[in-house]
């Protein structure tokens, strides 16, 4: 453990971008070869627009870097938290500390970023995409790194996680969004055995389809158990029913040009099929909501 502990403690600028960007060559590689979907799209097109989302979301990231780094040391020199409150085993550390990172900094706020308007607007680019592959992890409005970054500092701050456990958990977290948004066709009994531990390519899909109540499911970015202890886990049995995107935004002009994707926050709220937020379709709605 302590070698792995040195290199995550100042893990090399390569390594974090290597994780990033050869993420997604091995797995555009891997999508092409065994496809779950065979998408007529001009893939290349797609992934630059993701990027360019991609792009403004790591800025924002790195903007949060110093305050992710402050309060990972205040925890680690005031022992606070609970990995310093509760004594255990450094390999257990790691196991608890990457889990609960995943949990604040992933699942919690993807399940409130699906129940408070405000946030939704913001996350709904997200979910705009309607040929999901490996780009799509990655592509999220800038303004949502904010809400993002928030609360894995609230989780650093709670778990009292040391440095290195925060960088290994970024990095299980981005490869994992590579995993899970790829589109691979992952043979299903291997899908669904994993999915009792880990998110999969099959069980995260269903998160997005096109409508609810599938669309407000399996929230989970690395571990599944916090779908399945917190009632949020779905499964299909038949993967070809799955249509992604989302109901309110199946125009390409809305979903596949750039600067409407940077406005949809802005834009006035439309709910979709299956009244979230309580509100009819069709309902008029104050412009500022």
């Amino acid at each position: 453990m302590e070698s792995v502990i040195a290199f995550f403690e100042d893990v090399p600028t390569t390594f974090r971008a290597g994780i990033l960007i050869g993420g997604i060559f091995l797995f555009w590689v891997i999508e092409g070869v065994f496809p779950l979907f065979e998408f007529k799209y001009r893939k290349v097109r797609h992934a630059a627009i993701n990027g360019i989302l991609t792009a403004f979301f790591v800025v924002i990231g790195l903007g949060f870097a110093s305050l992710l780094l402050g309060a990972s040391e205040y925890v680690t020199a005031n022992n606070f938290g609970l990995l310093n409150w509760i004594s255990m085993p450094v390999w257990l550390q790691c196991i608890v500390g990457v889990m609960l990172l995943d949990f604040f900094g992933a699942y919690l706020i993807h399940w409130i970023e699906h129940k408070v308007k405000w946030l939704w607007k913001f996350h709904l680019v997200h979910h705009t995409d309607t040929t999901v592959d490996v780009t799509t992890g990655l592509r999220h409005h800038p303004g949502e790194a904010i809400f993002r970054m928030l609360f894995t500092i609230l989780g650093v701050i709670v778990v009292g996680a040391p440095i290195w456990i925060v960088f290994l958990y970024q990095s299980i977290s981005a490869l994992f969004a590579h995993i899970t948004h790829a589109n691979i066709n992952m043979p299903k009994k291997v899908d669904r055995t994993l999915s009792y531990v880990f998110i999969t390519p099959l069980m995260h899909k269903v998160h997005h389809h096109y409508t609810q109540p599938l669309t407000d499911t399996n929230y989970g970015n690395i571990f599944a158990v916090w779908d399945r202890l917190f009632g949020t886990f779905a499964e299909v049995e038949d993967t070809s029913e799955l249509k992604y995107g989302i109901d309110t935004h199946m125009d390409p002009e809305e979903h596949d040009r750039i600067g409407n994707l940077l406005k949809i926050p802005f834009q006035k709220y439309r709910p979709p099929v299956g009244s979230k937020f309580n509100i009819k379709r069709g309902e008029e709605l104050d412009e500022s909501e």
